[in-house]
Order: structure tokens, then sequence, then C-alpha cells
């Protein structure tokens, strides 16, 4: 949906200008991810692929275009435009965690874990990528230690959808993520369950906030 922002439609103008007098400008970047703000993906995707061209090796340019395609549902093109990033810079940061996201959206927990341990190796102060594998790699507590719900997670009956969705609506954020992210790694594809692990991880941003 368009963003009706003036500050956004006047850069935007701007930066038309720009690339209408010079079009070999790399302002094209700066354009797309303008067109990107104001919700209009479809111009950033095509913004981007044209300045690409001629400059193939743009970074910025190509992860611009990842997210423009992320605002499209199209998570499989982000993905490949991220892989060929990752490809000549491998320690890009932003690409790692773009791509963690994408993989967790997609049920996808070991190569989520993979990019956001990455992550957390480049930058060690990224308390985020920190907060998100440990999510990720929530586990049952020991059998010794486990009391309440962490001992109900002991037995597989209780991880289901139902379960966890109930753990999050008591406020139970951890133990949620132990239900949806044990039913992903049985089965990737489980609608329930990849929904279930986004809402715990909007839940996590609330409750920090």
């Amino acid at each position: 949906m368009p963003v009706d922002d003036p500050a956004i439609a006047n850069a935007i103008r701007r930066h038309e200008e720009r690339l209408a007098r010079d079009p070999t400008s790399l302002a094209f970047a700066q354009l797309a991810d303008l067109y990107r703000k104001a919700g209009r993906a479809r111009e950033a995707i095509a913004t981007c692929r044209e300045g690409l061209v001629r400059y193939p090796h743009y970074t910025t340019a190509r992860l611009i275009l990842a997210k423009a395609l992320v605002a499209l549902g199209e998570e499989a093109l982000a993905l490949a435009e991220i892989g060929t990033i990752l490809a000549v810079s491998p320690k890009d940061v932003q690409c790692h965690r773009l791509a963690a996201e994408l993989h967790r959206h997609r049920g996808d927990l070991a190569g989520a874990v993979r990019h956001l341990e990455t992550a957390v190796t480049l930058d060690p102060g990224d308390r985020e990528s920190r907060a998100l594998l440990g999510l990720l790699r929530a586990a049952p507590a020991p059998a010794a230690e486990a009391t309440g719900v962490p001992r109900l997670l002991r037995d597989d009956t209780f991880v289901t959808a139902a379960f966890g969705t109930l753990c999050l609506e008591q406020g139970c954020v951890e133990e949620a993520a132990q239900v949806f992210t044990r039913m992903l790694r049985n089965d990737e594809n489980n609608r329930e369950a990849r929904d279930g692990l986004e809402a715990v991880v909007r839940a996590r941003s609330r409750r920090k906030g």
C-alpha cells in the first residue's frame, strides 16, 4: 500500500530528476529504496533491475531489490538475490539477518540458525540476533530440572499448535517457541507452526518494547 509521506514524495521527485539528468548515476539505488519505503515495491524492483544491468556488483542495490521482493511476498527470489550478495560479500551482516528472517518464515530453522550464528559472530554486539538465536534453539529443560509447563513440554503430546498458542496467550513466550520450533523440526512446511513462531517473535518484540 502506498505511503502518503510528503518527505518521501519530495525525495523521490529529487532522485527521479537526478536520474533523468544522468541515467548512469548510482542514485538509482536510493530512488529504488525510496520507492520501497513509499510502498511502491514493483517500481523499486524495476528500478533496481535496470540499474543492476549496468552495475551488477552493486550489492547495496541488490539488497534493496531483495527487500522489495520480500514486500511482494517473493521470498524465494529475495533469497536468491541475498545468495548472490553473500557469494561476493560473505561478511555482509545485513544480508545474514535478512536471510535468517526469510528462512524462519519458510520454516527452515537450520538455515535461520546458520545465518544468525554468522551475524552474531560478525557483530558480537547484535543482541537482537543473539536473542532470536536463543528462541530458535529453544529446547526442553533437563528432566531433573523441569517443572510446570517445561515438564509438560518433555512429552510430545503437548507439542501442538493449540498448546503453543495457549502458552503464548499466557505469556510463556519461550515455552511457545519450544513448541513451534519442535513442530517445525518435524515438518518445516507446517503452516500452523510457522505462523505460531512468527507470533512468538512479534510477542517477544512487544514485550521487549
